[in-house]
Order: structure tokens, then C-alpha cells, then sequence
């Protein structure tokens, strides 16, 4: 006599609560690295020209310095 089980799996679900999170984390990390730009804006913006230029920027590389897209 044969006996055959067929029971479904849990990889399906692991797979797709994996991916869930995997894509909440995502998102969660592009939320920090958004604020991240917001705070380092608007601390150089709080600076004067006289002390952006003391350590070398000028206002128009605030933006690129806060997106992390500054190389000198």
C-alpha cells in the first residue's frame, strides 16, 4: 500500500514575507537618507557665505554636498 502526503510548504509564504520586508527596509533606509540631505541642507543654508566659504563651498554646492554628489 502506498501512501502519498501532500501537505502544502511555507516557502511560498517565508518567500513573500522576506521580500516584504526586504522592501519595507528599502524604504525605511530612503526615509533616512532623505532626512539625512534635509538636516546637512539646512545646516550649510544656516551658514553664511563668508563661512562657506571658510571651508571651501560656495551656496551652489549645498545641494550636491547634502546628496552626497560633492567631489573636490
Amino acid at each position: 500500500m502506498a501512501v502519498y502526503y501532500n501537505t502544502p510548504t511555507t516557502y511560498g509564504t517565508a518567500a513573500a514575507v522576506n521580500r516584504f520586508f526586504a522592501h519595507l527596509g528599502d524604504v525605511v533606509g530612503s526615509i533616512i537618507k532623505w532626512n539625512d540631505a534635509r538636516v546637512t541642507r539646512n545646516a550649510l543654508s544656516a551658514l553664511s557665505d563668508r563661512e562657506l566659504d571658510d571651508i571651501g563651498l560656495v551656496r551652489g554646492d549645498i545641494e550636491r554636498v547634502a546628496m552626497n554628489h560633492f567631489i573636490r
